[in-house]
C-alpha cells in the first residue's frame, strides 16, 4: 500500500470545494469553539477546528464563498479523521515527535504574541529613538557622477576631453563601463560609507562642479564629478517610527527570553554527541 503523502491536507484542493457547494446547517442557536459540527466515528469535529484550519489555508481560497470555504474546511477535516483513525494506538515516533514539535511551538508563537501585543509604546518607541538618535548630527550627503573605465590611461585622456569642453554625461555614455552610463553617470545622493573608501575620499576632496584626477578602486578607474552637497537633518520621531517599531519589538521578545532562560534549569547532556546525526531520519523509525 502506498504511504500517504503527509502534505496531502495541509491546503484545500480545488476538487473539494467544488463538490461542496451546499451551505452549512448547525444545530446550535449560538454557535461557539466547541460547537460539534460533525462526529467521525464519534471523534468530534468542532467550529473551532475548523476556525483553526482556516487559518492555514492559501491566500487564494479565502476569497471563496463563506459556504463553499465552510464545506471544503469540513470534509478535510473528515478526510484528515478517517485516515488518523486507522493508525490506532501505535502512533508512529516521527508523528509523535512532530507534534511534540508543533505543540511546544505554537505554545511559544501564542507568548511571543502577547510580548508584542504589548511592547511598541510611546514610552519604547522613544527611549529607541533616543539611544539611535540622541547624539545624531546632520549627516553629509554628496550627489556624484563617475565614469569607470579599465585604465588610468583611459582615465585621463577623457580628462582632457572635459576640460576641452565635452559634456560630462555624454562622455559616461560613451565610454563608462558601469551600469550608471546610461544616466550619463549619474549616481544618485549617498552618505558616507555607501561608496569604496578610495571613491569615497575623492569624493569629499571635490567642489561642487569640479572633477577629479583619476581615481583606482577595485572595480577600475574613475574619473568623478561632484554634482551637489547638502546635510540630512537628523530624523523626527514620528519619521522613524515604522523603522524603530520591528527594532522595539526584538528587543521586547529577546529580554523575556533572556530572562525566562536566565531562571530555567538548562541541561546541555547530550550537547557532545555527533552533530551529523541530526540528518539521520532512520533514528526516527526506532
Amino acid at each position: 500500500m502506498l504511504k500517504p503523502n503527509r502534505n496531502a491536507f495541509t491546503s484545500l484542493s480545488a476538487a473539494v470545494f467544488a463538490v461542496w457547494a451546499t451551505g452549512p446547517v448547525l444545530g446550535q442557536d449560538t454557535p461557539g469553539a466547541d460547537s460539534v459540527i460533525a462526529t467521525v466515528n464519534g471523534t468530534e469535529i468542532t467550529l473551532g477546528q475548523m476556525i483553526m484550519a482556516r487559518t492555514t489555508l492559501p491566500q487564494q481560497y479565502l476569497a471563496l464563498p463563506d459556504d463553499v470555504l465552510f464545506n471544503g474546511i469540513l470534509d478535510q477535516l473528515i478526510q484528515q479523521s478517517v485516515l488518523a483513525q486507522t493508525v490506532g494506538e501505535d502512533t508512529p515516533r516521527r508523528v509523535e515527535i512532530a507534534l511534540e514539535n508543533e505543540r511546544r511551538a505554537l505554545l511559544a508563537a501564542a507568548v511571543v504574541d502577547e510580548i508584542l501585543a504589548g511592547a511598541v509604546t510611546d514610552d519604547a518607541l522613544q527611549k529607541a529613538y533616543d539611544e539611535a538618535f540622541a547624539n545624531a548630527e546632520p549627516a553629509r550627503e554628496w550627489n556624484a557622477s563617475h565614469i569607470l573605465v579599465d585604465t588610468e590611461e583611459a582615465a585621463a585622456a577623457l580628462i582632457e576631453r572635459l576640460n576641452a569642453g565635452e559634456e560630462f554625461a555624454a562622455l559616461a555614455q560613451e565610454a563608462s563601463s558601469d551600469t550608471s552610463a546610461a544616466n550619463g553617470g549619474e549616481l544618485g545622493w549617498f552618505e558616507s560609507g555607501m561608496m569604496v573608501p578610495d571613491f569615497e575620499a575623492a569624493v569629499v576632496t571635490l567642489e561642487v562642479g569640479a572633477v577629479s584626477t583619476p581615481v583606482q578602486t577595485q572595480f577600475g578607474w574613475h574619473v568623478i564629478k561632484l554634482n551637489e552637497t547638502r546635510l540630512r537633518d537628523v530624523p523626527t520621531l514620528e519619521e522613524v517610527a515604522d523603522q524603530l517599531r520591528p527594532q522595539v519589538e526584538r528587543a521586547a521578545v529577546q529580554a523575556r527570553l533572556d530572562e525566562l532562560t536566565a531562571a530555567a534549569t538548562v541541561d546541555r547532556a547530550g550537547a557532545e554527541i555527533d552533530p551529523a546525526l541530526i540528518k539521520n531520519l532512520d533514528l526516527l523509525e526506532n
